[in-house]
């Protein structure tokens, strides 16, 4: 452990706070469990590390590379914020001589002169230490203030925050809030399978599902010879993105080149686009029950693209044996294109890399289908052929976070 006689160069921890999970009652402890589980997760490519649970906060003890711990654990759902921290005994004295070093530390690598509004916050989980947080907050920034020019006390809205936790053994000292992406811990509210192209927005729609608690496998469809390997290298990089949020992703590649032969051969050009997606809610729908799934995701935007019309999009989910989540129904694109970026999807989604959706596009794709010329145009193929000898042709690929 750091003590403040072996200096502050490396906090001795990390602080994790979580949001919502603190609303869930009697279940509060499955979820805690559960994000305890993908933060040991999100960690193990660093470092190994210990984790305690306080109410309402979580504490990693890293054994090494405490700040790259932390900014691993910012990509963990559930997350609100992080803070890399220094431990101190838990004593009045021995918490101002560690924040003012912290302090010190930190103003002499913040370049400017510039004044810096702060403030000290401090919160005690042992409420038999002799001094209640504000005045713990008033005996700790009069001592660390007296020689420090480039401070001004302003109690709201500061540019620098010194926090203080105090607890039963230990204390800690931080001065970073490093936000995280909130929501629920991956896999508290089931499976999912999302259709992942290489686009912008089926990516995004993984994500969004990730953050409400769904652990999502992947599947994506190609079509050889007319798209390359190169498309496959790129929806797994996509993947392989979003396994930074939830770890160990599974991705089924489907053969998709003799239905779309097919289709393109028997049935309505207009209707091509309609029908192409209409099998690949049935082949999903099949690998989600192998992957034990309660619900289908898709990127589908409302009015978006021909294909997302509302009788399209109609048309479309009636070929699925399972609900059909679209997280992105009222984004516009501008919308999801600031989202990819932030999640780090977005460079990748505009490789220049044709997917099978492109292959044998209608001329004038039908923008306002009929689910009975579906069924029709369906009725002179062989769909449950079509659909085996596709799954019967399935790879699976298992995806990590690159470190």
């Amino acid at each position: 452990m750091t003590d403040v006689t072996r200096g502050t160069s490396a906090p001795e921890m990390v602080l994790v706070r979580y949001g919502e999970l603190a609303l869930k009652g009697k279940n509060r402890s499955s979820f805690e469990h559960a994000l305890v589980r993908n933060l040991r997760a999100a960690a193990a490519p660093v470092s190994k590390v210990r984790i305690d649970v306080w109410r309402g906060r979580i504490a990693v003890f890293p054994e090494r590379r405490v700040h790259e711990v932390a900014e691993r654990l910012r990509d963990v759902f559930g997350v609100v914020t992080v803070s890399p921290a220094w431990g101190v005994a838990p004593e009045a004295e021995a918490i101002a001589t560690l924040a003012r070093e912290v302090l010190h530390e930190t103003l002499a690598r913040t370049p400017g002169e510039h004044a810096l509004g702060f403030r000290v916050r401090a919160r005690r989980s042992d409420k038999r230490f002799p001094l209640i947080s504000t005045e713990l907050d008033r005996y700790v920034a009069e001592r660390v203030l007296p020689g420090t020019q480039r401070l001004t006390v302003r109690l709201d809205d500061p540019e620098l925050e010194l926090g203080i936790e105090v607890h039963e053994k230990r204390a800690y000292v931080f001065l970073e809030r490093l936000p995280g992406p909130g929501g629920l811990p991956v896999g508290t509210l089931g499976r999912v399978m999302c259709l992942i192209s290489g686009g912008i927005d089926s990516p995004v729609a993984a994500w969004l599902s990730m953050k409400r608690g769904a652990r999502v496998s992947f599947v994506t469809y190609h079509s050889y010879p007319y798209i390359g390997e190169a498309s496959k290298r790129k929806v797994v990089e996509l993947v392989q993105r979003l396994a930074r949020y939830q770890p160990q992703c599974r991705l089924y590649v489907v053969p998709f080149t003799e239905i779309q032969t097919t289709i393109r051969d028997s049935a309505p050009e207009p209707y091509r686009t309609v029908l192409y997606r209409r099998f690949m809610q049935r082949l999903a729908s099949r690998l989600a029950v192998r992957e034990r799934c309660k619900a289908l995701v898709t990127g589908e935007s409302l009015g978006q693209v021909a294909s997302q019309t509302l009788e399209n999009i109609t048309c479309i989910q009636a070929a699925a044996e399972l609900p059909v989540l679209r997280p992105l129904i009222s984004y516009d694109k501008e919308e999801t294109i600031a989202l990819a970026r932030r999640i780090g999807t977005f460079d990748v989604s505009v490789l220049p890399e044709p997917d099978c959706c492109t292959v044998f596009m209608p001329r004038r794709p039908m923008i306002h289908g009929k689910l009975e010329v579906c069924e029709e145009a369906e009725a002179q193929l062989d769909v449950q052929g079509l659909v085996e000898r596709a799954l019967a042709g399935v790879e699976r690929i298992d995806v990590v976070a690159e470190d």
